[in-house]
C-alpha cells in the first residue's frame, strides 16, 4: 500500500465516510457530484510561488477520483515550460482556454518590486487574458499575492477580496474592497490570503461543490485544520 492509499483508509475510517475505500457511488454520506466533472485550471508563470499552486492542487487531487475533479496547469502563453520561484521547471501541456474552465486559480509569485507578480502586471499578458476569461459560471480563484494579478485585471474592483497581509495595502490601491478572511467569498470570486492559505482555499472550494463532509475528508487526508475564517458575500453568485 502507498502513502496515498494509507491515508486514504485511515481517514475514511476516521470519519466513517468510507470514500478511501468505495465508489463515489457507495459512499452514501457523501454529496452528490455535480453532472460533469468539475474542471479547475491552475495558472502558471516564471516565479510562480510553489506553495500557492500545490496545496490546491493537492487538496483537489484527493477528492479528484470520487468526484470526478479534472484538473490542468495553463499559462496565458499556451503550452510552454514554466520555470517557478525555487527553480523547478513544469511542462505546461495545455493550451489557455478558459471556456472549458468551470474554476481558474491564479497563485502568488512574491510582493512588491521585482516580484514575479509585479513582472506579470506589467507585462500585461496574464491580466488582460484574465479579464477577457470572465463569463457567467466561471469561479475564479486567487491564492495570496495571485489576487493582485485578478486586481490587475479589474476583477476585484469594488469587491470584497483578500491577498496576503503584506499587499493588502496596495490590494486597495487597485481598487480591491480588502477583507480580512482568511477566505473570501464573492461568488465568482473567491480569494485568499497568506503563504499557505490555498490549502484553505480549495478546502472551501470542495466543500462549497461537494459539501462539508467531503471538505472534512481531505483535511483527514492531509491531517490539516483549516485556518481563519470564510467570508461570504450575503449575495454570492457563480457556480
Amino acid at each position: 500500500m502507498n502513502r496515498r492509499d494509507l491515508l486514504f483508509a485511515g481517514a475514511a475510517a476516521t470519519t466513517g465516510l468510507g470514500l478511501g475505500t468505495l465508489p463515489a457511488a457507495q459512499a452514501n454520506a457523501a454529496p452528490r457530484p455535480p453532472r460533469r466533472p468539475l474542471r479547475v485550471h491552475t495558472v502558471l508563470y516564471d516565479g510562480v510561488e510553489e506553495q500557492d499552486f500545490a496545496g490546491p492542487v493537492e487538496v483537489l487531487g484527493i477528492i479528484a477520483d470520487q468526484h470526478g475533479v479534472r484538473q490542468s496547469f495553463v499559462t496565458a502563453e499556451g503550452p510552454r515550460t514554466v520555470t517557478t520561484f525555487s527553480g523547478m521547471e513544469i511542462k505546461v501541456r495545455s493550451p489557455w482556454s478558459p471556456r472549458s474552465a468551470d474554476v481558474i486559480v491564479v497563485p502568488g509569485g512574491g510582493l512588491g518590486e521585482g516580484s514575479a507578480v509585479e513582472r506579470q502586471i506589467g507585462r500585461g499578458v496574464l491580466p488582460r487574458a484574465l479579464a477577457a476569461a470572465r463569463r457567467p459560471g466561471l469561479v475564479l480563484a486567487g491564492v495570496c499575492s495571485g489576487t493582485l494579478l485578478l486586481a490587475a485585471a479589474g476583477i476585484t474592483d469594488g469587491r470584497p477580496c483578500t491577498t496576503h497581509h503584506a499587499a493588502k495595502q496596495d490590494l486597495r490601491a487597485r481598487g480591491g474592497r480588502v477583507v480580512d478572511g482568511r477566505v473570501v467569498d464573492d461568488g465568482d470570486l473567491v480569494t485568499s490570503g497568506g503563504v499557505t492559505s490555498g490549502l484553505d482555499l480549495a478546502l472551501w472550494l470542495v466543500e462549497r461543490f461537494y459539501g462539508a463532509e467531503t471538505a472534512l475528508f481531505a483535511e483527514k487526508v492531509l491531517e490539516y485544520e483549516r485556518r481563519g475564517t470564510v467570508w461570504r458575500s450575503d449575495s454570492r453568485g457563480g457556480a
